[in-house]
């Protein structure tokens, strides 16, 4: 019987968690010969072939990924903070602290922070605006703005 346009011939799909029979016959092998293939690529290694020590050398010692940076930054309680922290992060490149890799994405912590503080602030104004409470000063603007005309012509 022919395949309906549009239908997939096996719906249920491939069941979750199984696997190819060619990976879990090389995995029983490998699992069963481990501590002698071990061996081998040690002996290798000694010997002096490079390959063996690189695949030694990439299982003792594997590539790092992110490591923690120190950064000395301002306490970030307020916008105008974020710009004392920029700084610090300039400074901290500038001098070798840092690389301009993990500068970027100390700047984007700062941001997210910066971010994160400006939502605060909107929702705290925008309940005292529900509730009532909002007083003059206080970065909630009570006086009516006139919409622009957009019947009339543009000067030309």
């Amino acid at each position: 019987m022919p395949f309906q346009k549009g239908q997939s011939g096996n719906p249920a799909g491939r069941p979750p968690g199984s696997r190819n029979k060619a990976a879990m016959a090389l995995q029983d092998l490998l699992e069963h010969d481990a501590e002698s293939i071990a061996r081998t690529v040690t002996h290798l290694a000694k010997d002096g072939n490079i390959a063996a020590i690189r695949m030694c050398m990439e299982r003792l010692l594997p590539p790092r990924r992110h490591e923690p940076v120190t950064c000395d930054l301002p306490a970030l309680d307020t916008a105008a903070d974020a710009v004392a922290a920029a700084s610090a992060i300039v400074a901290a490149v500038a001098s070798g602290d840092l690389t301009a890799s993990e500068a970027a994405d100390l700047a984007k912590v700062v941001d997210l922070h910066l971010r994160a503080l400006g939502s605060a602030a909107f929702e705290e104004r925008l309940a005292r605006l529900e509730n009532g409470t909002a007083q003059e000063g206080d970065g909630v603007e009570w006086t009516h703005v006139q919409a622009p005309d957009v019947n009339r012509s543009l000067p030309t």
